[in-house]
């Protein structure tokens, strides 16, 4: 168990933004549930959906960008759930890049690889393990992008969504599982305890160059889309 409590170079929790965070809100002495559902809907919609410089990057440094995408996001849930004894673990994959497509754009989308490093966390919670992808997007993009495709209904693949049901994805946790990716997985990369562990072994397969293009241009291309989507549709 110590495994999945344990801090890491990503998930920093002695980090004094993470500490005072908690502390600030008390998140420390709530009970367990509690501790979960607070924190789970903090990264949520506190934690803007976006695309960081890379997804190895620490807690710390998401909590700072003030947004981040599945594995970002997932690794500043991990370690504020640390921080409070709940203990946790990491599930990754490869989603396919369709996911992305409007997202992402252009000659962004067309350099992107066929298969994406994707992650969800897994929240020990009542004897067993909860799947809890669902913070990714907040709530103000996915109503924001549910506006946008005001008619649709069913299915839907696109702007960091894959789901089979659009209307009603599910997203708010009641201490079951939460999805809003999970319909675009590819590949299944098993467990691991940390997100350090997982990248070290399953970084995304690009070259220097396209890296270079992703950090310097891709990526800022990519928040102006989601920005423009969420503050359009509002």
């Amino acid at each position: 168990m110590d495994n999945f409590l344990s801090e890491t170079k990503l998930l920093d929790f002695s980090h004094g933004a993470i500490q005072s965070l908690v502390t600030g809100n008390g998140w420390a002495v709530l009970p367990a549930r509690k501790k979960i559902l607070t924190i789970y809907n903090f990264v949520r919609d506190g934690i803007a959906f976006g695309y960081n410089i890379d997804d190895a990057v620490p807690a710390s440094r998401v909590l700072s960008d003030g947004y981040g995408q599945c594995n970002t996001k997932g690794t500043l849930f991990m370690a504020l759930l640390r921080a409070v004894g709940v203990p946790c673990r990491l599930h990754g994959f490869t989603i396919g890049k369709a996911l992305q497509k409007g997202a992402m754009t252009g000659l962004v989308y067309k350099s992107a690889p066929q298969e994406i490093v994707h992650s969800w966390v897994e929240v020990l919670f009542d004897g067993a393990w909860r799947n809890l992808e669902g913070f990714i997007l907040d709530m103000k993009y996915l109503n924001a992008l549910q506006r946008k495709y005001a008619s649709f209904a069913g299915g839907f693949c696109g702007y960091g969504v894959a789901t089979d049901d659009f209307r009603n994805p599910c997203v708010e946790w009641d201490g079951g599982d939460t999805y809003i990716q999970k319909e675009g997985i590819v590949r299944d990369f098993g467990l691991f305890d940390s997100p350090d562990e997982f990248f070290s072994k399953h970084a995304q397969e690009v070259s220097g160059f396209k890296k270079f293009l992703f950090r310097h241009y891709g990526r800022h291309a990519m928040n102006r889309n989601v920005r423009r989507l969420r503050n359009h549709f509002q």
